[in-house]
């Protein structure tokens, strides 16, 4: 729905919630200006009928009745259009308790707290434990990237932006120009899809990659938004997932917990190793420099090569 359709629905639904006694068609005009710059009065009969036609499909009881002066009015009764109490049932309750404290940043933390002191008037009792009534731990989505906020600002505004990336295999960040389509979350991980606009193709980015600050731009996409932006998808498909070939790595003892959480096995060789078996597919390599000195690629000699020039690459930057 366009923008000023939208606002203009509003303003026609808030009118007609608001009065106290039937409203015409000519009063109505005269209070939303949408509908003082219609034209002609064709036209804005016309805009009109659409409008209230519109609010009704989309739930609004509006009254017609005649009014004192022998004209046509229109009113939405409070009565006829208050929505039924809320009813929750101590698992509906503890569940959306859950939903509301997984955000913990700043701008997101008042909506949020709000939401829950609602969910407590609605059937949360005071003495119940959202994490104990699931058994679980507490929920967190971690945002610590700087980018976060006005991406997602510009995804939900369709409004392109400009950052400087660093890739993996770079020592340096270069300038991105990129249509946002979509967030999201990926092992602890934040990424972003959309158009990049200098490659003219789809591509995905790691935020924690993205230096300085996100610039917003005036100028609308070029390209269509897809349907179902596959985000995870393209950052599993790096990593390997569903890849039908394994890779041998020796890994240092203790860390690189997404990597066991993969391997198919583990075998300890001691002095603070292991060797783990693993999923082998396109962008491997790439995930495997993030871990730096604690993984030795041991086969196959493909991968092995492959991040030693990645390494190599970024010593030389």
């Amino acid at each position: 729905m366009a923008i000023a359709k939208a606002e203009r629905l509003m303003n026609l639904a808030l009118c007609l919630l608001g009065t106290r006694r039937p409203l015409s068609k000519r009063e109505l005009r005269d209070s939303i200006e949408a509908y003082l710059e219609a034209g002609s009065d064709d036209s804005f009969n016309r805009m009109f009928e659409r409008d209230k036609d519109d609010l009704r499909e989309l739930g609004l009881v509006i009254e017609t009745v005649e009014n004192l002066d022998g004209e046509v009015g229109y009113r939405a009764g409070r009565d006829s259009n208050r929505l039924p109490p809320i009813t929750l049932d101590a698992e509906e309750a503890a569940a959306l308790g859950l939903a509301a404290k997984v955000w913990q940043q700043a701008r997101l933390a008042g909506a949020a707290s709000g939401a829950l002191q609602k969910l407590r008037a609605a059937g949360l009792p005071e003495d119940v434990d959202p994490y104990e009534a699931h058994g679980a731990l507490e929920p967190r989505i971690p945002v610590h990237e700087a980018a976060f906020e006005p991406l997602m600002l510009a995804c939900r505004d369709r409004r392109p932006v400009a950052f400087d990336y660093r890739k993996a295999t770079a020592a340096r960040p270069e300038p991105r120009q990129v249509e946002p389509w979509a967030l999201e979350c990926w092992r602890g991980h934040w990424y972003l899809a959309g158009w990049d606009r200098d490659r003219g193709a789809e591509r995905v980015f790691r935020l924690s990659r993205i230096t300085g600050k996100v610039r917003s731009r005036s100028a609308k996409f070029t390209a269509d938004v897809p349907d179902v932006v596959t985000v995870r998808e393209t950052v599993a498909s790096w990593a390997g997932e569903g890849a039908d070939r394994s890779a041998l790595i020796r890994l240092r003892a203790g860390a690189g917990y997404p990597l066991r959480a993969k391997a198919s096995q583990v075998r300890e060789l001691g002095e603070g190793w292991d060797e783990l078996e693993i999923p082998y597919g396109h962008g491997l390599d790439a995930w495997l420099v993030e871990f730096g000195p604690d993984v030795v690629v041991l086969e196959p000699a493909e991968l092995r090569a492959d991040v030693v020039d990645r390494l190599r690459a970024v010593a030389k930057g």
